[in-house]
């Protein structure tokens, strides 16, 4: 098919390795979880996964034989629609790990803010691009600002803090590589950083009625210094951080052996999702865990490398863009369980369990792959001429 001829095969070759060693890993990480803990079988997460997996390819598929000028004239409605169930989610959203950010469907989740931010990127892209010639106009430049603004209000008063932490950078980074003029970026950057700075001494004077105890303490053990395997913290929220560095101590260089972690025998409650890097360094080795990192890093730089080739600018955008949307989630999740950051409940990259933040990033990857396409096609049939 033409399409197998122009896509980025690269690219497609190194989702499949992190997709494959994903959906083992979730497997080995889970089974003991989903017995012990739910009394369920020990594929119940395995057989859920693949359900997901299937539900991506369906989405994979049908958005690479889109045009990409569709998806993007489309990613405004969507944004616009996702903002429905953000609100919604205070009456009808279920509880989970004290964030009520989820809609439950049967026996999976639905989490609508990890769909916003793919959304997000795209329209930004589209937006920006489109408007190029009045974003000297403060209205203009300016507008998409009250739409992220309504959006991580709901999702910080949820509360989220890990997500609309996210949104904001993602937000951020797309605002800057806009072509905004360079006046309005000046003023926005000096009066960001000074809504930093007060959000910061509001935490600081305020912060325990703001913040969960939870969310509190893990702040707190970071900005101290004390660390999550302290006295004061190892039997509460530095527990799981502490039994994630036992797990990477267990591994070594080459692991104990696929199947056989000590950890995910509920030392780990999450394993299968936030800790799932450790049970891999733990059963992989660390030669493995610096292998995935390896593979991480390709897959940016060649989304870099089709932004790059990019024909326009809305293309380019959403390359960067989602770049950037995955470089953040591997650096927050790494940050956390290595206790640089608190932890936020943010989800490795094609590892984690999770429906929501899996399709949402495959919606992100086959968009980037129909861009390589079309951009791979424009160039062959021009060099026909």
């Amino acid at each position: 098919m033409r399409f197998f001829k122009y896509c980025d095969k690269l690219l497609i070759f190194i989702t499949l390795i992190l997709v494959s060693i994903g959906t083992i890993m979730i497997f080995s990480a889970s089974n003991v979880s989903a017995y012990m803990r739910f009394l369920a079988s020990p594929y119940n997460y395995l057989i859920r996964q693949i359900i997901i997996l299937v539900v991506c390819l369906f989405f994979y598929v049908a958005i690479c034989f889109l045009n990409v000028k569709f998806s993007s004239k489309i990613s405004s409605f969507v944004c616009y629609l996702l903002l429905v169930p953000l609100l919604l989610l205070f009456v009808f959203g279920k509880v989970t790990n004290n964030a009520q950010s989820w809609f439950k469907l049967g026996r999976f989740l639905f989490q609508p803010s990890e769909f916003f931010k793919v959304a997000m990127v795209i329209w930004l892209a589209c937006y920006y691009s489109k408007n190029s010639k009045n974003l000297d106009k403060y209205t203009k430049a300016l507008y998409p600002v009250l739409i992220f603004g309504l959006a991580f209000a709901t999702i910080v008063l949820q509360p989220d803090l890990g997500t609309a932490l996210i949104l904001l950078m993602i937000f951020a980074f797309m605002f800057v590589i806009s072509p905004i003029s360079k006046d309005i970026k000046k003023k926005i950057y000096t009066l960001g950083f000074g809504m930093v700075f007060l959000v910061g001494l509001l935490l600081l004077s305020v912060g325990n009625k703001l913040l969960t105890p939870t969310q509190m303490s893990r702040i707190t053990s970071v900005v101290s210094g004390t660390g999550p395997c302290s006295e004061e913290n190892y039997y509460t929220d530095g527990n799981q951080v502490c039994n994630g560095y036992i797990a990477i101590n267990n591994g070594g260089l080459t692991g104990l052996g696929l199947g056989n972690s000590i950890q995910k025998y509920l030392y780990l409650p999450e394993a299968h999702t936030d800790f799932i890097f450790c049970i891999i360094v733990e059963e992989l080795g660390l030669l493995m865990g610096v292998g995935i990192i390896v593979l991480y890093i390709i897959l940016i730089a060649r989304i870099i490398h089709v932004g790059n080739r990019a024909l326009n600018d809305r293309d380019a955008m959403i390359c960067y863009g989602g770049a950037f949307y995955i470089f953040i989630h591997i650096m927050i999740n790494l940050m956390g369980i290595f206790g640089l950051i608190p932890m936020t409940g943010v989800p490795l990259p094609f590892m984690s369990y999770g429906g929501s933040y899996l399709i949402s990033l495959t919606i992100m990857m086959s968009i980037i792959e129909r861009i390589s396409y079309e951009n791979n096609l424009k160039r062959s049939l021009n060099k026909g001429k």
